[in-house]
């Protein structure tokens, strides 16, 4: 595809899929039925009240989840220089469940909870700044072992609290480490820092098109290697901290929709990151509608949905790899 068109086409990609995840659920609403809720006719009513508190904060949740991952999971992997590094590698989504998921045990209400994900996914990362800082400032290969490394500390202790939690809270735990967009959240701070994150992203574009050739050709062009990697860090860690705290832990998507990308051609980071923001919202708000509407009434989580699509371009991606 033309990358000219590619945006406009990712744009009207969005709208039809804000349009399915509102139409679509136990109770099917049809368009007509859209427009007048968004333009506030018959109020108060079942269908305004369906679409307007229910569904829209939710597909908007998703769309603003989605996209977060998704660029956060760009700069992951030029950062890393890792073509299968995702917005999770460096234990940031780790940190925040095992905070979060003390939280509920502990009883507290939704807003701690979602403070203290938000803290520990912080604490996560401060603790790779840390970590992971040696002589000659922060290495990707440094980066991605201390990261993992962190990421299986963090796991074992999500099994303790699982392990040694009461059966009544199990679901619950379990339904938010697989991702949950049920939560009452305002997606508005999320959205200025995801808008942000794009308008700081822009200016930096050229020197992340030189920096996955390499440091030592990025020097030579007079990039500030450490400087770039520091903001590139702190960028991705800030998006999939807010990510997690919306929504959970929610995989794949950071990792699936910038090679979806790059599989069309897509090299420029100064059209990729738009796009895989957009693509990102997409994604994630159509896994979520099937993840409403597959089972009814069940609802199931959407990182399974996600997964199923992650899995199949992950083994296809190692299996590319070992043939090139």
């Amino acid at each position: 595809m033309n990358s000219r068109a590619l945006l406009p086409a990712l744009i009207l990609t969005g709208i039809v899929s804000v349009g399915i995840g509102l139409t679509q659920g136990s109770v099917d609403l049809s368009l007509t039925d859209i427009h007048a809720a968004l333009l506030g006719h018959h109020r108060p009513s079942l269908q305004h009240t369906l679409i307007m508190d229910i569904r829209l904060p939710r597909v908007l949740l998703a769309l603003v989840t989605g996209a977060l991952l998704a660029v956060a999971g760009v700069l992951m992997q030029v950062l890393l220089r890792n073509p299968l590094a995702d917005p999770y590698l460096l234990g940031v989504s780790g940190g925040a469940a095992v905070a979060a998921l003390s939280a509920m045990l502990l009883g507290l209400g939704s807003t701690l909870v979602n403070t203290s994900a938000f803290g520990g996914a912080l604490l996560a990362t401060l603790l790779v700044f840390v970590i992971a800082h040696g002589r000659g400032g922060w290495t990707p290969t440094r980066l991605l072992l201390t990261g993992v490394v962190l990421a299986s500390g963090w796991g074992a202790m999500i099994s303790f609290l699982l392990a040694t939690s009461p059966n009544t809270h199990i679901h619950g735990l379990l339904y938010w480490l697989l991702g949950d967009l049920s939560g009452n959240h305002s997606v508005l701070p999320a959205s200025l820092l995801l808008l942000l994150a794009l308008i700081a992203s822009l200016p930096i574009a050229r020197h992340l098109n030189v920096m996955v050739q390499g440091d030592d050709q990025a020097r030579s062009l007079g990039v500030d290697v450490n400087r770039l990697r520091l903001l590139l860090l702190t960028i991705a860690a800030l998006l999939t901290a807010t990510a997690v705290t919306l929504a959970g832990t929610i995989g794949f998507i950071g990792l699936v929709v910038p090679h979806m990308l790059r599989m069309t051609g897509l090299h420029d980071h100064r059209l990729l990151i738009p796009a895989s923001a957009l693509l990102g919202g997409i994604l994630l708000v159509l896994a979520d509608t099937l993840a409403r509407t597959l089972l009814l009434p069940a609802e199931l989580p959407v990182g399974i949905f996600t997964a199923v699509l992650g899995i199949p371009l992950f083994l296809f991606l190692l299996y590319r790899s070992r043939l090139a």
